[in-house]
């Protein structure tokens, strides 16, 4: 059997609006914001991208075309916001799974309504019974 070797797993999304999207996603799962102000400004120095590649987010300057969140603690995947110039137009083929139990579900289903997530529908398969929710550009993600 092949090693993987150490290896970093990073979950990309296509956004609109990558920061916005970054932004969401940091509230609804507990990350931070990933800003790289000093790397962006060496990258500008170095002549690598210009002024037009980068933007103001928040009071950081960031990638125009990408944003990203990360667990605090460094156990859950990064999460990349790369920008797309289409919508969604289709259902996910890959979605995340928010897991917190039963007791728990309902209230934060709330919570990320509050945050901008709308609920779709309520799926069930055998005992166990989730909400599917989309995030802000429509994106599935299911609750449990």
């Amino acid at each position: 059997m092949h090693s993987v070797g150490r290896m970093h797993l990073q979950v990309t999304i296509d956004a609109r609006d990558p920061h916005e999207l970054a932004h969401f996603w940091t509230r609804a799962l507990g990350y931070r914001e990933e800003h790289n102000d000093d790397f962006v400004r060496q990258m500008i120095a170095a002549g690598n991208i210009s002024e037009d590649d980068v933007v103001e987010v928040r009071g950081h300057l960031q990638f125009r075309d990408g944003a990203a969140c990360v667990d605090p603690d460094g156990l859950r995947p990064r999460l990349y916001f790369q920008l797309v110039p289409e919508a969604k137009s289709a259902k996910n083929r890959v979605h995340l799974d928010l897991q917190y139990g039963r007791e728990e579900r309902d209230a934060q289903v709330a919570r990320l309504e509050e945050l901008g997530a709308t609920r779709a529908y309520e799926g069930h398969q055998g005992p166990h019974s989730w909400i599917t929710m989309r995030d802000p550009e429509g994106n599935e993600f299911c609750v449990s």
